[in-house]
């Protein structure tokens, strides 16, 4: 008779009969160390800084943390910090309504830069100039550069997961850590698994209770469970929100600075920890008790279901709330929402999301804009602007690492509102250059030029100005021409983005309406020199709406831009660059092969193709183009003859050049 340790030997990891084992297994163990997005271990954390702006202006003024305080813009209040809450102020207050129900509230303005000056400062009239400054946010972006590097400083090379959200908040993949630390605490799970079957369950932990201090935890979803022994996804939880408290206490010790914490198994839940309990505070959320947390929100709190989708859900089934649609059939949510977002909306209620920690999530383009009120009516105005748009940009440039040539924007766009009507101009950056702060100015009022000599162009209502189609490791600042071509090509290439610089330092108020563009036969010039014209169509005032414009183009064949920008408003435009994303969404349309884009980036990459594609076919011409000079008279009748034979043998009209093709003309 078999011995009743042989029973549970196949299905017990522990090796020990009837012993409690644990619903996770060893390849969960392995998913964990490589971060892996399926793993039901996985811990993610997400950090927020407590009232970031009010924060940084309350330690740069030395104010102590009672004392009220919010953060001004013109009139209004972009931050409030937590004693100035508790007086009823909040955003929607401005400046004179909240000093009636705080006198003590100080209110401190942002910095600004100011026409004519290359720098931003605190300026004391800032909030009565409006017209003569634009809202600086550089203060906050230091900061941010600096908590963003002292996180990163908490974590060993090889297991720094770190994506930056956005000025003020961060996503932490803490599984490889997480799992480092449960290897040193349980030795035994180093040990292979039972028949090197990574299939086998893991022993349980051996601890019945777990210290989580001073964590906000969530209830489990039943009184009950708290009674159940803990499992691995609870001590994993639990080891990420001692890292989580560790990384807190740094950034508060180091830089002064308060922040929340929400730790769970994925994205979406983390952030909605971080917010659960502020200021100062992290909440933990263990996976039995995500539903729990989760039934008493809105579904509309969730990223991406707080617009025209949860509207759309909200109307259809009735309900605003998580645990009201929760009943709802993903047969039900398909048929109404189509097949991938009523999937995706069924995980979402219930706390399922695989996204992925993105350590190298970084913006697509920036944008440097200003709202003039009132108008401004010369070239000269319009030159300051761009002068501090240049700046602001350049600052952020050099966040990304374009001083180190780690990354660097392709393209520049100028923006210019006259009346209901908008002109824009687009233009490649040198390649072949150092780029700063003069190349950007130069570029810019180059482009100003151009739009300038269209005439009727003053007064201007608004001036924005945007970089994009970023491109990371960038060799020598080199753009792709330079690897495609090569002898007199490549130096005429050079010289081409030499030309384009020096046509930009031309003082604008020379240019004549009536003077022609020069036309530039080379090849690898006129693809340098490429321009975008975009004309708008009358446009509404209201920040809900986007305009429709209309769409021209310059009868050479360039790109014709087409845009539907989002009416600037100085406030919402100086928030949105914090966020680091950009207010204008373009349509960019190949004249050439009519495929359409919304992406600068890949538009830029399209065009780079188009690029490619010539220099590839003119390399395949070029000797037969010398063949055919050197002895065009003797192959002249033979060559007539193969055309008549080859029209007889296919008879009809010949193949038709596509749109917006041309055939090459040679002789």
């Amino acid at each position: 008779m078999s011995s009743p340790r042989r029973y549970f030997r196949e299905s017990s990891p522990a090796g020990a009969p009837g012993l409690k084992r644990s619903r996770f297994t060893y390849r969960n163990l392995s998913q964990l160390a490589s971060s892996s997005t399926s793993c039901p271990l996985r811990v993610i954390a997400h950090i927020d800084l407590d009232c970031f702006y009010a924060q940084v202006e309350m330690l740069r003024l030395e104010i102590p943390e009672d004392k009220p305080l919010a953060v001004q813009q013109w009139q209004g209040l972009i931050a409030i910090n937590y004693p100035a809450r508790k007086h009823g102020i909040g955003r929607h207050c401005n400046v004179t309504e909240a000093k009636k129900l705080c006198p003590d509230l100080v209110c401190q303005h942002v910095a600004t830069w100011k026409e004519g000056e290359a720098k931003w400062a605190y300026h004391p009239d800032a909030a009565a100039n409006m017209a003569t400054h634009k809202v600086s946010l550089d203060p906050y972006r230091l900061e941010s550069r600096k908590i963003l590097s002292l996180v990163k400083d908490q974590f060993p090379t090889h297991l720094q997961k770190v994506e930056k959200a956005s000025i003020d908040e961060v996503f932490l993949d803490l599984s490889a850590n997480v799992h480092a630390v449960m290897l040193e605490r349980f030795p035994k799970l180093a040990d292979p698994p039972p028949y090197d079957d990574p299939t086998e369950n893991l022993p349980m932990p051996q601890v019945s209770t777990l210290d989580w201090k001073a964590d906000a935890l969530v209830d489990l979803d039943h009184e009950d469970a708290e009674k159940e022994d803990p499992d691995w996804d609870d001590v994993a939880i639990l080891i990420g929100s001692e890292i989580v408290r560790d990384v807190r206490a740094a950034i508060r010790d180091k830089l002064g600075y308060t922040c929340s914490g929400g730790v769970a198994n994925n994205k979406m839940l983390s952030k909605l920890g971080s917010a659960y309990k502020k200021p100062n505070q992290q909440t933990v959320i263990r996976n039995r008790a995500i539903q729990h947390f989760l039934s008493d929100f809105k579904f509309t709190k969730i990223r991406n279901l707080g617009g025209k989708l949860g509207e759309q859900i909200t109307q259809t089934f009735e309900t605003d709330t998580i645990e009201g649609l929760l009943p709802v059939p993903i047969e039900q949510l398909k048929l109404k929402l189509g097949d991938d977002t009523g999937t995706w909306v069924y995980n979402t209620i219930r706390g399922v999301d695989s996204s992925e920690v993105n350590p190298r999530t970084q913006i697509k383009s920036m944008l440097s804009a200003k709202s003039f009120r009132p108008d401004i009516n010369s070239s000269e105005q319009a030159m300051k602007w761009l002068r501090i748009f240049s700046g602001d940009i350049f600052s952020r440039l050099v966040e990304e690492g374009v001083l180190e040539n780690k990354r660097r924007p392709k393209t520049m766009n100028l923006h210019h509102r006259h009346g209901s009507q908008t002109r824009s101009r687009q233009a490649p950056i040198p390649q072949g250059r150092r780029l700063d702060e003069e190349v950007l100015f130069d570029m810019a009022k180059s482009l100003l030029g151009q739009i300038v000599q269209e005439g009727n162009v003053w007064p201007c209502s608004n001036l924005s100005l945007s970089v994009g189609g970023f491109e990371d490791g960038v060799t020598g600042n080199l753009g792709i021409g330079a690897f495609l071509v090569k002898g007199e090509e490549a130096k005429a290439l050079n010289h081409a983005g030499l030309k384009t610089s020096a046509a930009a330092k031309s003082d604008i108020s020379t240019a004549h309406p009536s003077e022609k563009r020069r036309r530039i036969d080379d090849g690898i010039q006129r693809f340098f020199m490429q321009r975008a014209t975009s004309q708008g169509a009358e446009s509404s005032h209201d920040a809900e709406s986007v305009p429709q414009q209309k769409q021209s183009g310059e009868a050479s064949g360039n790109m014709a831009l087409r845009t539907t920008p989002v009416p600037f408003n100085s406030d919402e435009t100086d928030l949105c660059q914090a966020n680091q994303q950009q207010t204008t969404s373009c349509t960019y349309v190949c004249s050439r092969c009519n495929s359409g884009f919304e992406d600068p980036e890949e538009y830029q990459s399209h065009q780079d193709w188009h690029f490619a594609k010539d220099l590839q076919d003119e390399e395949r011409v070029r000797p037969a183009f010398a063949d055919q000079q050197a002895t065009a008279a003797s192959t002249s009748r033979s060559t007539t003859q193969k055309g008549a034979a080859s029209s007889s043998k296919r008879p009809g009209r010949p193949k038709k050049v596509e749109r917006g093709q041309s055939k090459l003309k040679f002789g």
